[in-house]
Formats: structure tokens, C-alpha cells, sequence
């Protein structure tokens, strides 16, 4: 539930995840709101494709931007002053690039494996090649290695499913944008998609203790550590046992697909047990899967050695950003990758760190869980890791941090001034109230006599 701070906080240093979701929202949810305002955290379902080909445009019309589409097999380094640094890197076709700064962002691609059932196959999310060769060079280079896991659900048509045996679960009424950028009224006309909520029954939980011997999980096929927060089907029926369902939401993949993704069901099992497993689930009888839910092995570091501007400690110019520092999910990588190639632009122009303290953002409070404490398992963001939670709140990640991302030259001086403006008013407001008052009299107890009061 930490996830939608973060994407606000990249939003008020100058970031682009949050306009971009905003973009292709397909429909908007606040979690949370039986808590305390503090701790709400806004969640988007997206449209998938649309968000990749939106941001892909926009870093082609980033101005000093060059795009150069390759497989980077090597760090190339050299030693000065009794330290290596980074000073180029090689392509798979032989290609060099002379930089002087590199960010290792491989998502989960590193020596990466797919796992269903008995079959383990060199691949990475989406069956696109696995980073086989920089992760030997990483290796190479001193960095140690680990290996962490984690799954996704299988997709199926939405057109063998039986919506009308499945709960309806439609998205706020009034959305309230991730970003400044993004107009609020035009956001509230889209026509979001209803998401749906479906459980589990003792027929899954039977399917799939009788299979639990074809389970990678248990037969030894899977080696990785997976998310503690995030684990698979076949994973959450032998740890809570005593559960008698487990909820599952049917979400759309876009706009123009009909391709529907079952959070909560990921799975490594064998494709067969997958479809007995899916057609005992009520309303999904007849449910068709176009993507089989798979388990990804891959290979990432210890983020402890890594500094808090998430440079490797004993290469000079080296970042390290997402799941390659042990972390899980796309905000905290976007956080990560935000921090690290900002501190990668300011190493080379000599400039101070960029570093923020747990106590101004969920952004600070990740990066220095990840390289003080380390972790042991795919690290997520949750309000509860922060002990500045009540503080560290959605709606005020502007005040916080614009006048941060104002002095890194990514908040424009008219965005600061709005920032500003806002929170002037606010104060001169809280002001007014602090020194009004109502004195009693005649009227105001025939007023409050009539309330009830």
C-alpha cells in the first residue's frame, strides 16, 4: 500500500510514472480508506501497452536524450587511484560506448528462468531473452550474486468468462490524479473499466494439494527466494491452511485486448493442473488461458553494497536500480532508477549527492532499508515501513519535494510558485480559523438547539 506514495513523490521531484499512468487509466481505487487519511494510497489499473508506447514516445522527444537499442553484455572498467570505475560499455555485437556512468536497471532478466511444472527454460518476463552474459560480467567484476524469484498469473479471454457469477468491483467516483500535469476534469469524464472479485474454493485448494508434488515450489526445481507479500497460489494453500478461499481480481489488460489477469493467482505449476485449477473457480468454468501463469528465476546483489545514491561502493560510476537491487515492483524500481540516474548526472558534473533522509519521503525510507538492512527477499514498499508515515502523506509529496526536484532542475519555476502558492493559502487559512471565533448569543444557541446539539 506504499506504492501510490511513491509515485506521487516522483511526480513532485519532476518524474514522468505518475502523468504517464495517469494517461492510461483504466480505472482509479483508493486503498486504505478505512484507515486513517494518512495512510490512503491511490491505485490505477492500466492500460499496459498504452503506458509502454506513451513513455517510449516521450523519451524519443526528451531533448539531449540519445536512444540506442542494444544487449549490453560488459561493464567495461578500469582501475584509478587504487579503485575501478567505469568507463565504457560493449553491445553483443561488439559495439562500445565510452561513458563515464552506467545504471544496471535488468528488471528480472538476469540469468533469468522460467519455471512451469518440470520444465525450466532459459527466458525472461514475456519470453524475451534472458542477460545471461552481463550477469557473468557482473560477476566478473566483484559483484556478488543472488538469486530471487518471483511469478506472475496466467492471462485468459474475457470472452470464456461469466461475468454475471462474479462480483462487480467499479472504481471511484471522483479520481484524484497522480500528477500536477494531468487535468482533473478531463481525467473524471474517461468511462473507467469495472475490475471483478472472485474466491477460491475448497475444489481449487483440493486440485491443487493433490498436485503438490508437480509444484516446482516443492520439488526442488526452484532455488530463488520469492516475495513474502506476493506468493503464489499453490504457496498461500499450504501456508494458511486454515484459509477457506483467497480472493482473486479479474482485471483488463487494455483498451484494445481481451486478455484479463488474475492478481492473486500466480502459479508455476504444469499447464494442465493451471486449467483444472481455473475452471473450479466459479464464473471461470469455461475460462480459456492465452498465457499460462509461469515462475521467473534471476539473479541480482546484496543492495548493501551499494551507497544511499545507490552507486556500487567499490566501482566508481556503477548504479544499480529495481529488481537488480533486490527490490519488487515497477514504483520502487521507477523510484530507484529516478535516484540513481540523478545521482549518475550529478557525479559527472561534480555536483553533491542526491540523497533523501526517511524522514522526507517513502522514496528515502526504501533506499535506505535496501542498503542498510539489506533484504532477503524481493522488497515492496508498504506504509508500515515507514515510522514518518503519518507525515509522509499523498497529498502533500508537492510541499514536500517540488522545491527538491525545483533545485535538481526537473520542477519548472512556474510549478514551484503554484506549489508555493498553494500551501501559502493553506497556512493563511489554518491563520484565519485559529483567530475566529463565534461568541455566544441568542441565535447561536437557537441554532445549535435545532442541530440537536
Amino acid at each position: 500500500t506504499g506504492k501510490g506514495h511513491l509515485v506521487f513523490e516522483i511526480d513532485a521531484l519532476g518524474g514522468e510514472m505518475g502523468y504517464q499512468a495517469d494517461r492510461v487509466t483504466l480505472q482509479s481505487r483508493t486503498l486504505n480508506t478505512g484507515k486513517g487519511v494518512a495512510v490512503y494510497s491511490k491505485r490505477v489499473q492500466a492500460d499496459r501497452r498504452e503506458y509502454q508506447k506513451n513513455m517510449k514516445k516521450t523519451l524519443e522527444e526528451t531533448p539531449n536524450l540519445r536512444l540506442i537499442q542494444a544487449e549490453i553484455v560488459k561493464i567495461l572498467t578500469e582501475e584509478a587511484d587504487g579503485r575501478a570505475m567505469v568507463v565504457g560499455v560493449q553491445t553483443r555485437l561488439g559495439g562500445i560506448y565510452r561513458v563515464s556512468a552506467a545504471v544496471v536497471c535488468a528488471g528480472t532478466y538476469l540469468s533469468s528462468s522460467v519455471i512451469v511444472g518440470e520444465c525450466v527454460c532459459p527466458a525472461g518476463p514475456d519470453s524475451l531473452l534472458p542477460a545471461g552474459a552481463l550477469s557473468e560480467n557482473l560477476s566478473s567484476l566483484g559483484l556478488s550474486m543472488r538469486r530471487f524469484k518471483t511469478g506472475t498469473p496466467p492471462r485468459i479471454h474475457a470472452d470464456t468468462v461469466d461475468f454475471s457469477k462474479l462480483e462487480l468491483q467499479e472504481g471511484e467516483r471522483e479520481i484524484t490524479p497522480f500528477s500536477y500535469r494531468t487535468d482533473k476534469r478531463k481525467l473524471n469524464e474517461i468511462q473507467q473499466i469495472a475490475c471483478h472479485i472472485v474466491y477460491t474454493n475448497e475444489d481449487t485448494h483440493r486440485v491443487i494439494r493433490e498436485n503438490l508434488g508437480r509444484s516446482p515450489l516443492y520439488t526442488g526445481r526452484i532455488h530463488g527466494t520469492g516475495p513474502r507479500y506476493c506468493p503464489s497460489i499453490e504457496d498461500k494453500i499450504v501456508r494458511f491452511a486454515d484459509k477457506e478461499r483467497h480472493q482473486l481480481f479479474i482485471e483488463p489488460m487494455g483498451l484494445d485486448t481481451e486478455e484479463l489477469y488474475i492478481q492473486g493467482f500466480s502459479s508455476s505449476m504444469p499447464e494442465e493442473v493451471q486449467i483444472e485449477m481455473l475452471h473450479s473457480v466459479k464464473g471461470l468454468e469455461h475460462a480459456e488461458i492465452m498465457r499460462p501463469a509461469y515462475a521467473i528465476e534471476y539473479d541480482c546483489i546484496d543492495p548493501t553494497a551499494l551507497y544511499p545514491t545507490l552507486e556500487y561502493k567499490h566501482i566508481s560510476g556503477l548504479y544499480g536500480a529495481g529488481q537488480f537491487n533486490g527490490s519488487s515492483g515497477y514504483e520502487e524500481a521507477a523510484v530507484q532508477g529516478f535516484v540513481a540516474g540523478v545521482n549518475a548526472a550529478r557525479k559527472l558534473k561534480s555536483e553533491t549527492p542526491f540523497i533523501l533522509g526517511r524522514e522526507q519521503a517513502y522514496i528515502g525510507t526504501l533506499i535506505d532499508d535496501l542498503v542498510t538492512k539489506g533484504t532477503n527477499e524481493p522488497y515492496r514498499m508498504m506504509t508500515s515501513r515507514s515510522e514518518y508515515r503519518l507525515i509522509l502523506r499523498q497529498d502533500n509529496a508537492d510541499e514536500r519535494l517540488a522545491p527538491i526536484g525545483h533545485e535538481l532542475g526537473l520542477v519548472s519555476d512556474e510549478t514551484l510558485q503554484k506549489v508555493v502558492g498553494k500551501y501559502d493559502a493553506v497556512r493563511r487559512e489554518i491563520k484565519r480559523l485559529e483567530h475566529t471565533g463565534v461568541p455566544s448569543s441568542d441565535a447561536l444557541n437557537a441554532l445549535l438547539t435545532s442541530r440537536g446539539t
